[in-house]
This record gives structure tokens, sequence and C-alpha cells, in this order.
């Protein structure tokens, strides 16, 4: 009778332990027994549409796979995309409606380092991730917390770089820098200039504009009566485009240098022969349909088939990031909690991937899992790689 009731007592905790785990998996946000919800923020209708919906759709190709494969440890992913139109406040009630909601596991690849930032009180109140935002903005990973990461080397780390390597491989003597008004903008800017201070130089020149402008002739003339030979870029797709073709117009034709978020497949596209000669850092390399790599050729062909048009460095950038939450969910295995996933990841480091990415790693006491960039340059409308990956 007392090993029976021995045996009963341990049956009984046994259950209890058992009941227990069940019930704190039930609680976990995001995650049930056949689904993990997932969201993003993309810019699907404002100045950076031309990113977010590539964005969205190489995120979806990936979610898709993983779906059709059987998904991840037993669970389909659901994957919830709102628009912010790289407004702040539209951004900040997107990730309202998806903790309060959709009631999100993560979030994943939300673009814009203001949209990021806006989102940060309302995902990290609810214990919410931000997983590899598609900004390299230190805010992204500094200070150290414990529900954000970020994959992308930093604008400041990149251009801090930029300039040095304009100055020791293309010459350049005199430097001037356009940027946008917030806190992007304000990022190239600091790298930039600590950058030239490494090397005792300072900008000739200093202009701004408005997010959103689109007249940059007060800004080009400027820079051009201080006799700059280099521009330093603190822009993005259609201001850099913009800038470049006034000073074109203009006649002036100094050598311009911007950090990732003006390396894009896009600038080539729609600005023409005008944007040949354009430096920008980067770290995943744009896709092309002939690329080297019958890896990457073969994801072209899908994702066209998929999607009905070609895909652009934002579709790589919404693939991998996707593809590295998957990786890392995998690993965590069944018991999917916030907690035993941030585990994982701050132990895991990822290979190159077939784009040309660098290594990612995170760890504990670091969240920032790349710190390195090359410098890439559109010859005969194309970006070229012109530079292995270089630290800071």
């Amino acid at each position: 009778m007392k090993g029976y009731t021995k045996l009963a007592a341990a049956l009984f905790a046994a259950a209890g332990v058992g009941a227990g785990a069940t019930a704190m998996a039930a609680e976990q946000m995001g995650v049930s027994k056949n689904e993990i919800v997932i969201g993003t923020i993309q810019d699907l209708s404002g100045p950076l549409a031309g990113f977010g919906k590539a964005l969205r759709f190489g995120m979806q190709m990936r979610v898709d796979e993983v779906n059709d494969q059987g998904g991840i440890n037993g669970r389909k992913l659901k994957f919830i995309a709102e628009d912010s139109g790289y407004d702040p406040k539209k951004g900040l009630l997107a990730a309202q409606k998806m903790v309060q909601q959709d009631k999100i596991f993560a979030m994943v690849g939300t673009i814009g380092t203001a949209v990021n930032v806006a989102t940060f009180p309302t995902l990290f109140d609810k214990g919410v991730m931000n997983l590899f935002p598609l900004t390299a903005a230190r805010e992204m990973y500094e200070p150290l917390h414990k529900l954000k990461f970020s994959f992308a080397a930093p604008y400041y780390n990149q251009i801090r770089t930029g300039v040095k390597w304009m100055v020791k491989e293309r010459g350049a003597k005199k430097f001037c820098v356009i940027y946008q008004d917030d806190d992007f903008g304000t990022e190239v800017l600091k790298g930039a200039e600590d950058g030239l201070k490494d090397i005792n130089m300072t900008f000739a020149e200093k202009t701004s504009f408005k997010r959103g402008a689109t007249d940059f002739s007060a800004q080009v003339s400027k820079m051009k009566a201080a006799d700059c030979d280099t521009v330093v870029l603190g822009t993005i797709i259609r201001e850099t485009i913009g800038t470049i073709g006034t000073a074109k117009k203009m006649g002036w034709n100094p050598n311009f240098i911007g950090s990732s978020a003006a390396y894009t497949d896009l600038i080539h596209k729609l600005g023409g022969k005008a944007m040949d000669g354009l430096y920008a850092l980067h770290q995943v390399a744009v896709p092309y349909a002939d690329d080297s790599s019958k890896n990457v050729r073969d994801w072209f062909a899908s994702y066209k088939a998929k999607f009905n048009e070609d895909p652009g460095l934002f579709a790589a950038y919404g693939y991998v990031a996707m593809d590295m939450f998957v990786q890392t969910a995998k690993k965590t295995g069944a018991n999917l909690t916030t907690d035993n996933f941030i585990k994982t990841l701050e132990s895991t480091t990822f290979s190159r991937d077939m784009f040309g990415s660098p290594e990612y790693k995170f760890t504990p006491k670091q969240h920032l899992g790349n710190d390195k960039s090359k410098v890439g340059q559109i010859q005969n409308g194309r970006w070229v790689a012109v530079t292995d990956y270089m630290a800071q």
C-alpha cells in the first residue's frame, strides 16, 4: 500500500507537470498545435513601395515552400502583412492590430527605421520579437534588448568604411553629403562624418531634404558650388535617382556613394544609363536571371513563375530574413516559446547563402548578426561587386 501511494503520487506529479507544460505551450502567443503566426509591416503604398512589395513576396515565397513541405515541426506558418505607407503612425497602428488581434509570435523583416522604432513599445510590452528588420540603423540592435535582432550591417558602419575606401581606392579629396532629414539619413551622416574624421577630413558641404521630397535642384546646386569630387548619399530609391539625375543635367559628374538603402536593381531600372558609376555598400547581392549561381538562377525562375515578375534585391532580402526565422524555429524544436527561440538564435551561426550573404552570428551579448559590407558599382546597367566584405 505504501509503495502504491508513492507510485500514485509520482504519477500524479508527472501528470501535473505534463498538464502544466501543455498549459504553458498553449499560453505562448502566436503558437498553437498546428500554427505559428508571424507578421511583417511593409510600405505597400508609399515612397518605399517598390521595396515593400518585393520584401513581402520574398517572405511569402519562403513561407509557401515551408508549408508545402509540411511546416515547422508539425506547424504551418500563417503570414500576415500590413501596410505602413512608410509612415510611423500607420506602422504603429499595424503593430497594435497584429499584437492585439492576430496575436503574432514574431515580427519579421519590417521595413524602415522610423516605422520599426515606432512599433517597439507595442511589441516589447507583449513580449513579441522584432527580427531581422529591413533597415541598417543601430537602433535595431542597440541598446541590447532581449527581443530585437538585426542582420544588416549598420548604415553607420557601412558608410564610415565606404568614405575611407573612396579616399584610398578612388582618390577622393573633397566630400559633400545629401541626406534625408530623419533617423535613417542622420545615421548615414554620422557614419560619414566619423569616417572622414578618422582620416582627418571633413565635409565641404552638407545639405538635407524632407522625406518624400522630389526636387533636389537646390541641394545639388549647393554641392556643385562647393566643387566636391565625391558625394555621400543618405538617400533611398527615388532620392538617389533624383539627386544623380539632377547633377547630370547640371553637367556635374562627381562620384556618388550610398549605403545599402541605395543598393537595389530599381536604381538602374528606373534611373537608366545616368546611374552608371554609382557606388553603394551592400551585403546581399542583387539577383539576376543569368546569375553565375545555378541556385540563384533557379530561385529567380521560381519567383517569376509564382509572382509573374522578376525578383529584385528586396525579394532576396525578404527570402533570407524569413529563411533565418525558419531555420531558428526548426532548430528550436516542438516546444516553441519566445525564450526557447531566443536561446537558439543566440547560439546559431548562419552560413553564407546562395545570394552571397556574409555569415550571420548572434550571441547573448551581440544581437547584430553582421557588421561587414562590400562595395558594389553600377556598370552598364548592372550591379557589380568591386570589393569583398570589409570589416570597419
